[in-house]
Formats: structure tokens, sequence, C-alpha cells
């Protein structure tokens, strides 16, 4: 099958295909390329990001159940000062596990619930209500730097890029910058599990996809 500007337009539209064919007006088959490397970059991150959301999931979900004593630790937030807007979160979630005829469980809610529900937790408006015992999910971030906004801020940042990946947005832009995202992304992870970093990168190949793509379009 060959790959033509058109046929890339007409299937994946022309707003989103413009960015490529606009960098590269006088040769089609670079943009194709480029657009094909993005691709394949969005695949290699599968392994980082999902260990990351598995993994920072059930890190708070243990902290919450240790704060409240009970499995289904979301049941306070509609009686907690603070929480209350929390629980449209755990509504949907109850919501689309009885659209699927399924019986309501802890354990169905949490895993229905979004990355962004979970990132949530660690914003500003919960530092006073949930901090101090979601830390405890971070044993091995240095003492020193052990603050919400430390995680917060990075876990925003893998949030987003992770939306713009899923919903086959461009990354594949500033190759260094995704590097960047990718090593602060098994560093969260090494605060959760010191073990996992190191694991992950044996699963994963996003180091050599990011060498073939620099050899595919010629970049230094």
């Amino acid at each position: 099958m060959e790959l033509t500007k058109q046929f890339l337009e007409k299937v994946f539209s022309t707003k989103r295909m413009e960015r490529y064919f606009a960098l590269y007006p006088d040769n089609e088959a670079k943009a194709i390329r480029h657009y094909e490397c993005n691709l394949m970059l969005a695949e290699s991150l599968y392994v980082s990001l999902s260990v990351l959301e598995v993994t920072l999931r059930n890190a708070l979900c243990r902290e919450l159940e240790t704060m409240t004593g009970r499995e289904d630790w979301y049941a306070i937030f509609p009686t907690t000062p603070g929480l209350r807007s929390l629980n449209r979160y755990i509504t949907e979630a109850g919501q689309h596990i009885t659209a699927r005829h399924e019986h309501i469980t802890p354990s169905k809610i949490v895993a229905e619930l979004t990355l962004g529900f979970w990132v949530s937790l660690l914003n500003t408006e919960y530092e006073r209500t949930l901090w101090k015992a979601l830390r405890r999910a971070f044993p091995y971030m240095p003492r020193c730097e052990r603050q919400r906004k430390n995680v917060s801020a990075p876990l925003n940042t893998f949030r987003r890029f992770r939306n713009r990946i899923f919903h086959n947005e461009s990354i594949c832009w500033k190759l260094t910058r995704v590097e960047e995202i990718h090593a602060e992304m098994l560093k969260v992870i090494g605060w959760m599990n010191r073990d996992l970093p190191e694991w992950v990168e044996t699963q994963e190949r996003f180091s050599a996809v990011c060498a073939e793509i620099r050899r595919r379009m010629e970049w230094e």
C-alpha cells in the first residue's frame, strides 16, 4: 500500500496532518515518514506510561486505605470537608460499572478511576487533607525533595503527555524533550518502587526507537 498526503488527510483529517506537510512542503515522503515516526514513538512509551499509572494507582490506594481504615476509602468523600468535590469521580465510576451490569466493589471502583483522578489527589486543594498520608506512597523520594508540588508537577506533565499520545496527537518534534519526560517518568516510578525502573527498561524499546527515529529522519 502506498501512502499519500491525500489518503492520510482523508483518514486522519487535514487538521491533524497539516503540521507534518507544512514542515516539508516539497517532500511529501518525508512528511509521511515523520508521521510514522510519531506513531512509533507513541507505541514505544506504552510500557513506561502503563507501569507508571498502575503503580501510582496502587500506591495511593494503599495509603488511602491506611488513612481511612477501610477498603472503600472513597466512602468518606461526601461527608469530609475539602474532599466532597472528589465524589463526582466515584459516582461516575459507579455508573460505568452499573452500565456493564456488574456489581460495584471497591476493587472495581479503583480500577475504573482515571489517571486524572489519581493525579488530582496531589493537587494544591488537597494538600491539607491528603498529602500527609499520600506522601508515604513515595518512600524512595529524597526527603529533601518530598513536597507535594514536587510530585504533582511531574505527574500532571505525564497526564497531559499521556493524553496527547492516546489521542494520536503529535509528540515527535523535540525528541530530546520526550527523552527527558521518559527519564522523569522512570524517576517517579522509582520514588514508589526502587526496583521498577530497571525492570521497565528491560521490557520496553524506547531508547532503540529514538535511535531509529533519528536515523530515519536524519536528525543529529
